[in-house]
């Protein structure tokens, strides 16, 4: 041997550059393309504390199994007042991960009349641990890391919405 990689070892090389290189692509259409599909419709929400303050935002609502799904994955920003909304539509233990979600959230977890039940702050950008809901509950609010601390949202504050109101005729 001289020192020199042979041909052989050269061409498997450039062979498996081009294919790395070539899914690169094909993963970041296939992103697009999903997040092209799902479209979100927004609304207002309120979570009131108990001390009677109430905190305005606008939240994305996840529905749909694709929706649910998608969440907010792929996001690079959201506003400081926006969040989302996920309706698993029926009381039920709740998994959620942070696969493949750029931003830091704070997740709270809500039972069917909007009572939140658990919360968990600063979850990490694109772990895959499991975040549980600690019990049944009809939905998850995400919004961004930092804002349950800096509004002191606390176990027992209660979020309203015309989502939130529509389905259990409140």
């Amino acid at each position: 041997m001289t020192g020199r990689p042979s041909f052989t070892v050269m061409k498997s090389a450039a062979l498996a550059l081009f294919l790395v290189c070539g899914a690169i692509p094909t993963a970041f259409a296939a992103q697009t393309a999903i997040e092209q599909m799902v479209k979100f419709e927004s609304e207002p929400l309120s979570i009131k504390t108990a001390k009677g303050e109430a905190h305005k935002f606008t939240v994305e609502l996840a529905l749909t199994e694709s929706q649910l799904e998608l969440g907010l994955m792929y996001r690079d920003t959201m506003p400081a007042d926006h969040g989302m909304l996920f309706d698993f539509g029926t009381s039920r233990p709740v998994m959620m991960w942070m696969k493949n979600t750029k931003l830091s959230l704070d997740m709270l977890f809500l039972d069917r009349n909007g009572v939140i039940t658990h919360i968990q702050e600063n979850a990490v950008p694109y772990s895959e641990a499991i975040i549980s809901s600690g019990g049944p509950v009809d939905y998850v609010i995400e919004l961004n890391s930092g804002v349950v601390k800096k509004l002191g949202l606390a176990v027992g504050d209660k979020a309203t919405s015309a989502t939130l109101s529509a389905k259990h005729g409140k």
